[in-house]
């Protein structure tokens, strides 16, 4: 089947539900929830990630999110930031359900500091749970083509392998990888944590991933909103970057002018 054009690239689906926009925000580590809004706006995002742990979304009595990032306009993607243990990810995902009639989840579960790196055994206990309990389960992973099969035979919607350590900023350390992982997979891959700026977004998309997931790159910005506004741009140019195809890399120069027909 041939490649699409950019002209022809409509954006992508999980669990059933479309999105043109191919970049995904968090909404947390903001100044306050002003700026949460505006950031968010400025993505273009149409899908965002909210750690129920951290994030108020079932208390009135305090600011709530939805007052600022209406659920009506944005794809709520619950996730389990914080969660340690298969079992309290599991928990923290049901309790998120009762709240908010949320189905469509994101699923991690972190390993110790520093490096928070996913707790694969724990990430699959988990997802088994979830799923035979009926959620659909985007889930963060190592950049481990073995474990990203193994969690869509079990059945998750969408596979989420990290770039680099969480909050860490150092862009796509193992590209090659993940493009190994983007060239097997049969659910969307998202490249999810790492990225640090807008050429890191680009990148993960140059090599064909489905969409970027980021947070802190935009909220721990100078200017989250101006750095929300390069995420949106960078992950465009990625997208189109890959729909139209690099030239080939070459070890010695090849000039742009031909050399036939030139005048002696």
């Amino acid at each position: 089947m041939d490649t699409p054009t950019h002209e022809q690239d409509d954006g992508w689906s999980v669990a059933g539900r479309h999105f043109r926009s191919r970049l995904i925000v968090g909404t947390g580590k903001y100044r306050d929830l002003e700026q949460t809004k505006a950031a968010i706006e400025a993505s273009g995002a149409e899908m965002v990630t909210v750690a129920v742990r951290r994030v108020n979304v079932a208390d009135p009595k305090a600011p709530m999110l939805q007052d600022y990032v209406d659920p009506k306009k944005y794809t709520y993607l619950p996730n389990t930031a914080g969660c340690h243990t298969a079992d309290e990810a599991v928990r923290t995902l049901r309790l998120a359900r009762e709240a908010g009639g949320w189905n469509l989840v994101k699923l991690e579960v972190l390993g110790p500091p520093p490096t928070l790196y996913p707790d694969m055994p724990a990430t699959f206990a988990a997802a088994e749970a979830l799923l035979k309990d009926g959620f659909e389960v985007m889930v963060y992973c190592a950049d481990d083509p073995v474990a990203a099969r193994r969690l869509e035979d079990l059945g998750c919607a969408a596979i989420m392998p990290l770039g680099a350590p969480i909050g860490s900023g150092l862009g796509v350390q193992n590209p090659a990888m993940l493009s190994l992982m983007i060239e097997h997979a049969q659910k969307p891959l998202i490249v999810d944590a790492g990225i640090g700026t807008a050429s890191d977004a680009a990148i993960a998309m140059e090599i064909g991933a489905t969409a970027v997931l980021l947070n802190t790159s935009i909220a721990g910005a100078r200017d989250p909103v101006q750095m929300a506004r390069a995420m949106r741009f960078a992950v465009e140019a990625g997208r189109a970057a890959y729909l139209a195809g690099r030239m080939p890399r070459r070890l010695g120069a090849d000039p742009s002018s031909p050399l036939i027909g030139l005048i002696r």
